[in-house]
């Protein structure tokens, strides 16, 4: 899809924000750190008044007459709530986006509408297994891709405007119908929260003694499967349609791999196992540019205060950049096992300069 001409349209405010729950008070936070105003509103008024004291802005009261109106409210209610406020802001003229994770229900709610020119769909793909304004950040977009998903009859100042409360809010737009929006997230999202979820129930009710084999891998595995089970069922059934045509897929890999497990198919096994491996080389790298080969360097870290900010000073003064960090508690002994991920080619350097400080490390 192509993208409308930038910086035609300035984001001056206010920006209402409609659903104080944590994309919306990170959404506040992150306007009111460019020197935005900010209304809220929220049915909740314990998630108004903590939002509104974490700094996310304002209660909104009838004197304001909003920029721009972001929906940020569960899917099931995306349609009705996208409407109503298109009907209140018939008078100011202003666009209305939303932020949820399916595109082309609510579009589909509002076929009939005299003032769905001015509606933009938009998706941040950031978030968090946590919910609520407690865990909102102004820095939760900051580099993170933000699907713009315009509908044909979409004007283009109203698409200009998303456009800018993206990058105001550190988002990195990526242009989608919402068709391909939904297809894409299904594939990216959706189904991989429904097999970690499914995974996941395999360890509820297991014996003790199976979970105390538990390491770092099957916390990666499972991590997303944490997150509110109301909230990831609106969403899967928003989007049953794409979900089911890569459940579809998923099923088909499955039964080939019950079958070379039976028939301890070596050859077939590693097939599917590289592909997997493939899968993981897809996934785009840091500032959505292309993988760079990486490595994992364990080190053994006391579990006491200060270690880890020992750590990280001393891999700091190894002059190498950590991309990502990450903390296995080992339950049978005093230490944490910290895996620092850096380029490959610069894995033995940090090793070396570790262990010359004293760092206890796994080659």
């Amino acid at each position: 899809m192509a993208q409308p001409a930038s910086g035609a349209v300035q984001l001056t405010g206010p920006v209402e924000v409609v659903g104080a729950g944590l994309l919306g008070a990170s959404i506040g936070l992150a306007c009111r750190r460019a020197g935005i105003d900010v209304v809220l509103s929220d049915i909740s008024s314990e998630h108004l008044r903590t939002a509104s004291g974490l700094g996310a802005g304002r209660a909104r009261t009838e004197a304001d007459r909003p920029q721009l109106v972001v929906v940020a409210v569960p899917p099931d209610h995306l349609g009705e709530v996208i409407a109503a406020a298109l009907d209140a802001s018939a008078d100011t003229g202003a666009v209305v986006t939303d932020v949820g994770s399916v595109k082309a229900g609510p579009l589909a709610a509002l076929a009939d509408h005299p003032e769905a020119a001015r509606y933009v769909g938009s998706h941040p793909m950031a978030g968090s297994e946590q919910s609520g304004p407690l865990t909102a950040t102004a820095a939760l977009f900051d580099g993170r891709p933000w699907a713009i998903t315009p509908h044909p009859d979409s004007a283009v100042d109203a698409v200009e405007l998303v456009e800018e409360l993206v990058r105001l809010c550190g988002g990195v737009p990526v242009w989608l119908t919402p068709g391909e929006h939904d297809r894409a997230v299904a594939r990216t999202s959706h189904v991989p929260h429904l097999l970690a979820s499914l995974v996941a129930a395999r360890l509820a009710d297991a014996p003790e003694n199976h979970l105390a084999l538990s390491g770092q891998g099957v916390r990666d595995v499972t991590r997303v499967a944490a997150g509110d089970p109301g909230l990831y069922g609106q969403i899967v059934s928003a989007n049953a349609e794409a979900v089911l045509d890569l459940l579809g897929e998923v099923r088909d890999e499955l039964e080939r791999v019950i079958d070379a497990v039976g028939r301890r198919d070596r050859g077939s096994l590693e097939t599917l196992l590289a592909r997997g491996a493939a899968g993981t080389r897809a996934i785009p790298g840091k500032h959505g540019g292309p993988p760079r080969p990486m490595r994992s360097v364990w080190v053994s870290v006391p579990d006491h205060a200060g270690e880890l900010a020992r750590l990280l000073a001393d891999a700091v003064a190894s002059e190498v950049n950590i991309e990502d960090i990450r903390i296995d508690h080992d339950p049978a002994r005093p230490v944490g096992l910290v895996e620092l991920v850096v380029e490959e080619s610069r894995a033995e350097h940090l090793l070396g300069s570790l262990e010359s400080r004293g760092w206890a490390t796994q080659r």
